[in-house]
């Protein structure tokens, strides 16, 4: 069974609404865990399929996803469905946390 900070990083993420994204330290303070920042990323890595994965970003407004299973490009395609602008810079992919960050 996942621990118990996983099902929260679950839980909060799900909340995320289309059209917003948050980052992997900003679920990590929102649940009182400030310097989790990489355990979320880990709890993402390993997350069920009803999790929306792809609305987490790191804190520079990157898709820094490092996995065999979700390649960039399909976290890419996924924010694009979920109505965010993605733009693309020198091979990276960056969201305008500006415009999409979810502020609970």
């Amino acid at each position: 069974m996942k621990n118990y900070f996983f099902l929260q990083v679950y839980s909060l993420v799900k909340k995320i609404p289309r059209w917003r994204v948050a980052t992997y330290s900003q679920i990590a303070t929102l649940l009182g865990q400030p310097r989790s920042a990489q355990a979320v990323g880990w709890a993402l890595h390993a997350c069920p399929d009803n999790i929306p994965w792809q609305r987490v970003i790191n804190k520079a407004g990157m898709i820094s996803i490092i996995n065999e299973r979700a390649p960039k490009t399909l976290q890419v395609a996924l924010l694009k469905t979920d109505g965010i602008k993605v733009i693309k810079n020198e091979g990276d992919f960056f969201v305008d946390l500006k415009i999409y960050r979810w502020l609970k």
